[in-house]
């Protein structure tokens, strides 16, 4: 892997902290805010939302403009969004904060996702994106526990501001080690880039994304309370348990980008259907803290094993769009960030408690993993078939070479 990439996952290492780092402060901020729980949770929706919305149109909007110039500016408006976050005066000027941030980090991920594609065959995409999405396990390791550890002792805006510091540190990064990237020699063009979106694969691609990432982040996001009021732990224990979610993302994720290049479909299988039997476990043992403890691993190993070949598979079935494919694996994964905790925030006011947003998480991954039945069927026949073919031009990899060098 060039150096480049690590950087682009060190990187995400700050944006990943940031969009994570509210499951393990939500009590304090709702009470803070003078709001409740499930409204503070929308502020994980916001984000989501507003990563949703951002990748494809920054995406579209900075195709033909400087890559690191690029990455630079966005990682520049993340940091100015955290430190905003951290003096909002009020839940309405924190939420602003919080899409602004989410604009500028979809619009890192699609372009970051895009160079670090390009630096590597085609037979090490899934490698690559597993080095990005590394650095999201990382925050989940490190950056959210810490987060909660640091709203525990000196409140909750303090995460914003040791996130704020985080991002100061990523601008370092980018300016230093991401090289001058040269630009195509045939500019790209926008009307091929949303050729892909013609293709029913690709649509398939972006709902199964959803609903798998969307039912691990309907329970991961109302952790906290569920740790503190069901399984009646206190709440020094939200870090540790947070931690270890995060230790099986990364080692989920590192597992996931070795066997997804070889074998996709059953990484996608496998993940999704250790999901939906973990979660329906958490949910019928929510009030066992000496298992859901344990459980929070599995969770985090379950749901990032299948991120390398999620992500791997969108550049697969665009492989002449890589910007607009990385946006779009950008959005759908958002998707479900917004789906799941949303979701989970409606049962939670239906009363019906912090451990039924594990059957409503359960729920979406089983029809994730029916979804991934199909695809891999259509897959089958259609094997030769990609929205813009599945070889790299010879200029393509001309620019690869290039970029690598």
């Amino acid at each position: 892997m060039p150096i480049a990439v690590h950087t682009l996952g060190l990187s995400v290492f700050a944006l990943g902290t940031s969009e994570f780092m509210l499951s393990g402060l939500l009590p304090d901020l709702a009470d803070d805010m003078d709001v409740s729980i499930p409204t503070a949770g929308l502020l994980i929706s916001a984000f989501a939302i507003g990563m949703v919305v951002g990748a494809p149109l920054l995406a579209v909007a900075t195709l033909r403009l400087p890559r690191r110039a690029t990455l630079v500016a966005l990682i520049s408006v993340f940091g100015l969004g955290q430190v905003a976050g951290a003096v909002a005066p009020t839940y309405e000027i924190l939420f602003a904060s919080r899409v602004v941030s989410a604009l500028a980090c979809a619009g890192f991920w699609a372009v970051g996702a895009g160079v670090a594609i390009a630096m590597v065959p085609v037979t090490a995409r899934a490698r690559a994106m597993s080095v990005m999405i590394g650095g999201l396990s990382i925050a989940n390791v490190l950056g959210v526990p810490a987060g909660a550890f640091l709203g525990e002792h000196l409140g909750w805006r303090s995460a914003f501001w040791a996130v704020a510091a985080a991002s100061a540190v990523a601008l370092v990064g980018v300016l230093t080690l991401i090289p001058r990237i040269p630009l195509p020699a045939e500019k790209p063009l926008v009307r091929r880039e949303l050729s892909l979106y013609a293709d029913r694969q690709i649509w398939l691609a972006i709902v199964l994304t959803a609903l798998a990432g969307g039912g691990i982040f309907c329970t991961f996001s109302y952790l906290a309370p569920l740790l503190t009021d069901v399984s009646g732990l206190d709440s020094g224990w939200v870090p540790t348990v947070l931690a270890l979610f995060g230790i099986g993302a990364l080692a989920g994720t590192t597992s996931g980008g070795r066997l997804a290049d070889a074998h996709p479909f059953g990484v996608l299988l496998g993940g999704i259907g250790t999901s939906t039997v973990l979660l329906i476990t958490l949910a019928l043992t929510a009030s066992h803290p000496a298992v859901v403890v344990p459980l929070a691993f599995f969770l985090g190993f379950s749901a990032f094993i299948t991120a390398p070949a999620l992500s791997a598979r969108m550049f697969n079935l665009a492989a002449a769009a890589p910007t607009l494919a990385g946006a779009t694996s950008t959005a759908a994964f958002n998707l479900g960030n917004t789906s799941g905790p949303w979701l989970g925030g409606r049962v939670i006011d239906a009363n019906l408690g912090y451990a039924a947003t594990a059957w409503a998480g359960a729920s979406m991954t089983a029809l994730a993993a029916a979804l991934t039945v199909v695809s891999l069927r259509h897959h089958r026949r259609t094997t030769s078939k990609v929205v813009a073919g599945s070889l790299p031009t010879a200029a393509e990899e001309s620019a690869r070479t290039n970029i690598a060098t």
